[in-house]
């Protein structure tokens, strides 16, 4: 799903926002929970989450694997590809999310959400 400026969007869950402190530490205040459903408009798109550390050491891992794996000795050779293995569900789900970013959203209600993950709303 590609966000943009302007974009009616929904949220597809519920939210809970909050834990805000007072005066001395540990003092909670109170919290916020947005239902699922609130509607809201996109204010500004920033700029796209870092990947996960998983994602960039498949991502390493595999480049050494297709540029020096054929000259690697056999048992290193399958020890990467045992390695570069065990991340590909990593790599699958990445591949499935796509690009993701970070919105400002003005809800219908008045409250604003930044830097809210676009995988809380859905586009209207």
């Amino acid at each position: 799903m590609t966000l943009e400026e302007g974009r009616r969007v929904r949220l597809t869950e519920d939210l809970g926002i909050g834990e805000a402190v007072a005066g001395e530490p540990g003092a909670v205040v109170g919290f916020l929970s947005l239902g699922a459903g609130i509607e809201g408009t996109v204010e500004r798109v920033d700029g796209e989450l870092p990947e996960s550390e998983a994602v960039r050491e498949y991502q390493r891992l595999q480049a050494l694997f297709e540029d020096y794996g054929h000259t690697m000795p056999a048992a290193s050779r399958e020890r990467l590809a045992t390695q570069i293995a065990a991340l590909e569900p990593e790599w699958a789900a990445h591949r499935e999310r796509g690009r993701q970013v970070t919105v400002r959203v003005r809800l219908d209600n008045g409250l604003v959400l930044d830097g809210l993950r676009q995988d809380v709303l859905a586009t209207l």
